[in-house]
């Protein structure tokens, strides 16, 4: 009996090494193709394990956020009831100054076009010549537009200084276009370009913000995305500008406009609260919607600010909160 134990124990023992030879080999086999996942280096690398110091040299996605929660700051020292969101950001010190319900989703009329006006500049080239569509010209009665018409040729960056002084929805038609072939794609690359920033409450279906049910932002994700966008210098030079000329051809023949920018603090019928320069606004409203701006200023101590107000119920009232979040909460 015993030796029969030990027959079994020496073909265990054959079976064992046997099957050791074999897994070797195999890894042996792959190991040009075996991509591995070193779980020591990534511990040390966000401070899993107690190497604290590598991790802080790591750039984390949001180190240069404004980190924000669920909680509204300073709503009851303005009039916030006139406006369903707002917020304030200071891009110097990266603190959320100021917010007023900055996670929910709402829908972002023409401001969406500071996203449109991004994308082009990242994935267009704006010395293009682009023809403008009978699709593109077909818009609602009541509907800003360039008064562009079928044919013209006009350049990329002719077309976004209308999209963004004149809030062309006609201008945003062509310009979607122009880039991605048709509105759908390039509404695609807007959501594929917004989430990359960390803008996932975000979702567009047009490039000129129409009412839709499935277009929608909230004021946190647009700050993230104007944020990112003024670092882009070609969209800061247009998102910055209060006229512009443009010059294209229709027909063979010269066509000549000038835009002028909507927001109100460069036209002058609103004044910005004492020690603020503007730098750049966009403004949107549809009766979904209602009034919204989005704007870059900079306080005295040359900070700058990204506010926010969504949804305000008339224009002055807009306005009026606006000031109140800068000279409250800004300076």
């Amino acid at each position: 009996m015993s030796g029969v134990k030990c027959i079994n124990r020496l073909i265990s023992s054959v079976l064992c090494l046997s099957l050791a030879l074999c897994l070797v080999s195999c890894k042996n086999e792959s190991d040009d193709d075996y991509v591995s996942y070193d779980m020591y280096e990534s511990s040390d690398l966000y401070s899993i394990t107690n190497n604290r110091e590598v991790a802080l040299e790591h750039d984390f996605f949001a180190k240069n956020l404004a980190k924000a929660t669920n909680d509204d700051i300073g709503v009851s020292q303005v009039d916030s009831q006139v406006a369903y969101a707002g917020a304030a950001y200071n891009l110097s010190t990266n603190q959320v100054l100021y917010a007023q319900n900055i996670h929910q989703q709402i829908y972002p009329a023409s401001t969406t076009k500071i996203m449109t006006c991004y994308v082009a500049c990242l994935y267009g080239d704006l010395d293009s010549m682009i023809t403008v569509s009978e699709n593109a010209v077909i818009q609602p009665d009541d509907s800003s537009v360039c008064d562009l018409k079928a044919g013209d040729v006009i350049s990329l960056r002719d077309l976004l200084y209308g999209l963004m002084l004149r809030s062309g929805n006609d201008a945003a038609i062509a310009i979607a276009e122009g880039i991605s072939g048709d509105v759908t794609s390039f509404a695609e690359l807007m959501n594929k370009t917004a989430h990359e920033l960390g803008a996932t409450n975000t979702n567009f279906v047009n490039p000129n913000g129409l009412h839709d049910e499935n277009h929608y932002t909230t004021s946190y994700d647009m700050y993230l995305i104007l944020n990112k966008a003024i670092l882009n210098k070609d969209f800061y030079n247009i998102f910055s500008c209060s006229n512009y000329t443009a010059n294209y051809t229709s027909k063979d023949e010269t066509k000549t406009q000038e835009w002028k920018t909507t927001t109100q603090y460069f036209t002058g019928k609103t004044s910005a609260p004492a020690g603020f320069s503007i730098l750049g606004g966009k403004t949107g409203t549809t009766g979904a919607a209602g009034y919204c701006l989005v704007l870059l200023s900079e306080n005295e101590k040359k900070e700058k600010i990204i506010s926010i107000v969504y949804n305000a119920d008339c224009r002055s009232n807009l306005y009026l909160l606006m000031n109140e979040i800068l000279s409250e909460y800004c300076n």
